[in-house]
């Protein structure tokens, strides 16, 4: 038996006006949603917190200076004598802090109310206002900041009757009566492909899906595309693409991706315009920018709409379609349509809030801030290279979902504090002319919950590298795991602000781990698609497959994988179990390949990539180029037949191509290289090592040509005596042609065996 669930949230919005027309109340009543102002000024609109409290709100993100007034003009029904509620809250209160930085006023035909907004109350609430004079009429209206520290502001009642409700449950109806929104949104669509979250996973699903035919909706909440990789965040974007057993994956990421050269970056270098632009050259791909997805309607074991929110202007719209992809990084969509979801209730990763400042050419002042954190200079990393990095975390055992915003404000309290230390404690004298230039304000979130798959991939999966058939996304970020740094936690231990990673290094650094298709997909909702942090993984996987450029490439699948799913008529399950055929065609295909329909040829147009190395280029010594350099023949551990326990590695620096392999004393383990002569003459065997206390001190190497053999014993816990790194295991002539075997192996090794080049270099060079 189908069943139907829906699930809405509290949202309202634009400035509307209601009088009104009951005999019995003759009440006027204007609500004006802060976000329906017709001129923001310096204030920013924030939609972060819509799941908490029930709204977008503008936000005085000034930096210590107040920002440009917020201004509209409101039409009065009737002239008379009205009582004013502003929706805010001191954002500081919840922690007693001193001093209310929040502080702004509302100005109402050019003259501020008497009451000073933002001063009262922990939680958003309606702070009374007094009373004013309106003439009927247009009439002027600002939001006027008066500290520069994120005041904020929801919405703002005139009333000649009852005060609005503060009521939880009771707002949404009121704010709809109130507004007169329509009992029913607009319907969009169907389009083939919905996917909600404009982040690099969402890009990349909705590029992939319209390439291959789909028509598709991109909804984003916010105004700009890029999530945790766009201008508001700043995380560059790391996880290498363009590798592994399909190349092709990542080519359309590499379109889109930004180059910044430092975390944060500058605004310039995350190019929020570039990845507009992309997304709207697509003809198939229809953009939503400052749409908020919040309920989703399902039917049986498919959803079949996600309605949304435009935070601008208030008006609903339900997105109907045959396939959605929850790209949201907080499984939103997957939770509203009663998918089964994880978050781990202790231990997650925080939320970062970096910053930037610069230093002037005349001393620059900053105000006290007694309401944020009480730091020293001691109390937190120095932000070398004028940044506050990605260590600026916090929220670790804090609700993610119901008190992000109280994440992000303790996160901007520590920044804060930190710069009042240095401008105006005992930093002071080494910092006059330091400035302010850039705090997020935007929280970048690192985890929370999770859609389950049919495959949850783990950290063995990934460090034992379990083969799975539908492995197709290279992950090659180390599991990089965060928790709070403990010499910086003592002062704050209830919310330590400053983290420190801890990196599983295991992970396939060049080639990458196949994380497997089926976990892009929910087990239970049969037409819902993931990509991004809220896949199918466990807590210790998700440290690899977490950052940008991984999670667009997971998109890049998905959007392939819903063309095989529309043109097969079939789900994401079917995909894999009885197309996987077609899915392994269109993952060999370059990013830019394209149809405008599914009944359309695929075209590759002049301008695709060449294909990539699979591995990709090294990240050590070249081998290519070392055997030109030195008429050398090389072999790379890669190409070498390991047998017995070998581990590969990438810590130990100056390697040759891509890492090195490692193997305990006495475990039967053996490298066998074989290289070939290119002409007669004698030839020096050299074999590579970089030296580490855990190496062997008697490493055994056997050199065998068909003149006889030779063996010798490397102390590789010392550095190799000859450039590069190499150490010599001999001299051996050989004819054109003639083959010379190498094996490192671990017998009486005392010590690791360590096994990367072995080159073979014509005597005197």
């Amino acid at each position: 038996m189908a069943r139907s669930v829906t699930v809405r949230s509290a949202l309202v919005g634009a400035l509307v006006i209601l009088s009104s027309a009951a005999a019995s109340a003759h009440a006027a009543t204007i609500l004006v949603e802060a976000e329906g102002f017709a001129d923001h000024g310096g204030w920013t609109l924030d939609t972060q917190f819509i799941g908490e409290m029930g709204s977008p709100y503008l936000l005085a993100h000034g930096l210590g200076r107040p920002v440009a007034d917020a201004t509209t003009t409101i039409t009065v029904p009737e002239a008379g004598t009205y009582r004013v509620f502003v929706r805010t809250k001191d954002w500081v209160a919840r922690w007693q802090a001193p001093g209310t930085p929040g502080r702004f006023q509302v100005v109402v035909a050019g003259k501020p109310l008497g009451q000073t907004f933002g001063t009262s109350g922990a939680t958003w609430d309606w702070q009374p206002g007094g009373t004013v004079a309106l003439p009927a009429g247009e009439v002027s209206l600002a939001l006027r900041d008066l500290t520069g520290f994120d005041g904020r502001c929801d919405g703002i009642v005139f009333t000649t009757g009852e005060a609005p409700p503060n009521e939880v449950a009771a707002l949404p109806g009121w704010r709809r009566r109130t507004l007169g929104l329509p009992a029913e949104p607009e319907t969009r669509g169907p389009y083939d492909l919905v996917v909600i979250g404009g982040g690099y996973s969402g890009m990349g699903s909705a590029l992939a899906a319209a390439r291959m035919g789909l028509k598709v909706a991109l909804v984003q909440n916010r105004p700009v595309l890029g999530g945790n990789g766009s201008s508001e965040v700043r995380v560059w974007a790391m996880g290498l693409i363009r590798r592994g057993k399909y190349p092709r994956v990542g080519e359309i990421v590499e379109e889109f991706c930004d180059h910044a050269t430092k975390s944060p970056g500058t605004y310039e270098e995350f190019e929020d315009a570039k990845k507009e632009r992309i997304v709207r050259a697509e003809p198939n791909i229809d953009l939503f920018l400052d749409t908020h997805a919040f309920a989703v309607e399902r039917v049986g074991d498919r959803i079949e709409s996600v309605t949304c929110l435009d935070t601008r202007t208030n008006r609903e719209s339900r997105f109907t379609g045959r396939f959605f992809c929850d790209a949201t990084g907080h499984a939103v969509i997957g939770h509203l349509a009663g998918a089964e979801t994880v978050m781990e209730e202790k231990g997650r990763m925080g939320m970062s809030n970096m910053w930037a400042w610069a230093e002037r050419d005349t001393p620059q002042s900053f105000p006290e801030t007694p309401w944020a954190l009480p730091l020293t200079m001691d109390d937190f990393p120095y932000p070398r290279d004028h940044h506050g990095q990605w260590f600026w975390e916090s929220g670790f055992d804090k609700d993610p979902l119901g008190d992000a915003e109280g994440i992000r404000d303790w996160n901007l309290r520590a920044v804060f504090g930190a710069f009042n230390a240095m401008k105006n404690g005992d930093g002071a004298a080494d910092h006059a002319t330091a400035v302010l230039t850039w705090v997020a304000a935007i929280g970048g979130p690192r985890e929370s919950r999770r859609i389950l798959g049919d495959v949850v991939l783990t950290q063995d999966d990934i460090v034992d590298k379990r083969e799975f058939p539908d492995g197709c996304v290279p992950s090659t970020w180390s599991i990089d795991l965060h928790y709070p740094k403990e010499e910086y936690a003592r002062k704050f231990p209830d919310n330590p602000f400053i983290s420190i990673a801890e990196h599983d290094r295991r992970v396939d650094r060049s080639y990458g781990y196949p994380v497997p298709y089926r976990c892009f997909y929910s087990k239970d909702v049969e037409n819902l698609f993931m990509a991004g942090r809220c896949i199918s993984v466990t807590h210790e996987a998700l440290g690899t497959v977490r950052v940008m450029k991984t999670c667009g490439m997971m998109g890049e699948v998905v959007g392939k994988a819903a063309s095989v799913a529309v043109k097969r008529a079939t789900t994401p399950r079917g995909v894999y179990e009885t197309y996987w055929a077609d899915m392994e065609e269109l993952l060999q295909l370059p990013g830019k390949a394209r149809r405008a329909t599914l009944a359309d040829p695929i075209e590759i147009p002049a301008d695709a990539l060449p294909l990539a190395v699979p591995h990709g280029p090294p990240t050590g010594l070249d081998p290519a180029k070392l055997a030109a350099e030195r008429r050398a023949v090389v072999r790379d551990d890669r190409e070498a037949v390991l047998e017995g326990a070998w581990h590969e590695g990438s810590g130990l620096r100056g390697y040759v191509g891509y890492g090195y392999h490692y193997a305990g004393p006495n475990t039967g383990s053996k490298a066998r290289y074989a290289l070939r002569a290119p002409a007669a003459g004698a030839y020096d065997v050299l074999v590579a090592w970089q030296p580490h206390e855990n190496r062997g001190s008697s490493v055994p190497v056997l050199v065998e040509t068909a003149a006889g053999r030779s063996a010798v014993r490397f102390d590789m816990q010392q550095p190799a005596p000859l450039p590069g790194g190499f150490g010599s295991a001999g001299r051996v002539t050989l004819g054109a042609g003639d083959e010379c075997v190498v094996v490192i192996s671990t017998e009486d090794a005392k010590g690791n065996a360590h096994a990367d080049a072995v080159m073979l270099v014509p005597a005197g060079r």
